[in-house]
């Protein structure tokens, strides 16, 4: 099988071609601000992105020939995870999505590809907004306000299998699969997302976009209620400023100005209290969500998996051994590999060992 993955993020598209688990081809074609600054939204850079991936194929003597193209999934309504064929309900969700972000691109350009080849399909895999949360996790304090799920569940859910597949491996007489296990996840990015596995669902994760859970690089996490009203309505900041500060211009951005882990780690290396203070701060209450992931599976953990680029780093990745390790065996995987967990997921799907789901 011949796969196309197409990966849109906020600076760049990512595009890989695999044959089966071959990679024949990884580009990571990068977008400078002055080329996106003329496009308005983010959904008009279709054809802009769209004819830089046919570009990249004809650069590196790729043949316009494949099975299947899959894009990363963009923020559509909930669904529970797993392989999504592209279908017309999809494509008109992702054009009137209320959330704006380059993943939305994925489906798009997947599906205009597909429609050129004879036979070829368009899919998508574990969007962001996949959503399988227990129904004792939905409640909030408001009725007004139910929780919702925007996390990383490619990756998240990838390295699950991953990890199961060590395991299988290590002990070829006692087949493990993701769905016999019960994982905390631990994404490290930009943003930071924290999943409690139960069995091949997540039955509690914090929504990494908008508002919930620890601060990140980018993201403030659960802000003080009161405090963020009385900033609404002091007029220092309009709706669109609010929102960067809490998705954009937050976190580590917001209290140090940048979002550079090794960089923050050579300032307190070189004796600044306020950057130590501040990263140790986003350890902790990374800590403190694993540890109320750990509740959400009643302290049945098999292992502790840590994942995303900020990983790398052995300053956050030993301190958070330090708070957590007591709770169960934890393993680090080190970066995300999305293109290759969409084509795995697809390829999966095409041999009849996923199911294909129907997006409604």
């Amino acid at each position: 099988m011949k796969i196309l993955a197409i990966n849109p993020g906020s600076t760049s598209t990512k595009i890989a071609v695999y044959e089966d688990t071959t990679p024949l081809l990884v580009r990571n074609i990068r977008h400078s601000v002055e080329e996106l600054s003329h496009f308005p939204r983010v959904i008009d850079q279709f054809e802009f992105r769209k004819n830089l991936v046919i570009e990249a194929l004809k650069e590196n003597d790729i043949p316009f020939e494949f099975d299947a193209i899959v894009g990363r999934g963009g923020l559509l309504k909930p669904i529970p995870g797993g392989v999504y064929e592209v279908n017309d309900a999809m494509l008109d969700d992702i054009t009137h999505a209320m959330r704006s972000h380059a993943c939305n691109l994925g489906c798009l350009i997947a599906s205009e590809l597909a429609t050129l080849l004879p036979g070829c399909r368009a899919f998508i895999a574990d969007p962001g907004v996949v959503d399988e949360l227990d129904e004792i996790a939905r409640i909030t304090g408001s009725p007004l306000m139910p929780r919702i799920t925007i996390w990383h569940a490619l990756n998240q859910r990838a390295i699950a299998r991953r990890f199961a597949a060590e395991l299988t491996a290590a002990s070829p007489d006692h087949p493990v699969h993701y769905e016999d296990l019960n994982l905390i996840i631990c994404h490290l990015g930009g943003g930071i997302s924290v999943g409690a596995h139960h069995y091949g669902r997540a039955i509690d994760v914090n929504n990494a976009l908008d508002g919930e859970g620890p601060f990140s690089p980018e993201r403030a996490g659960t802000l003080p209620a009161g405090q963020l009203i009385d900033l609404c309505y002091s007029h220092r900041f309009r709706k669109d400023e609010l929102k960067k500060r809490i998705s954009g211009h937050a976190g580590l951005a917001a209290h140090l100005g940048t979002t550079d882990i090794p960089a923050i780690i050579k300032s307190i290396e070189d004796g600044d209290e306020k950057a130590e203070l501040v990263l140790n701060a986003m350890i902790y209450q990374v800590a403190k969500s694993i540890g109320a992931a750990a509740v959400a599976l009643f302290g049945k953990i098999d292992a502790i998996l840590l994942t995303g680029g900020i990983a790398h780093s052995e300053y956050v990745i030993s301190r958070l051994r330090e708070r957590v390790s007591f709770l169960a065996p934890i393993h680090v995987y080190p970066g995300e590999d999305e293109l290759e967990a969409l084509a795995v997921n697809v390829l999966g799907a095409l041999r009849g060992e996923l199911p294909i789901q129907v997006y409604k």
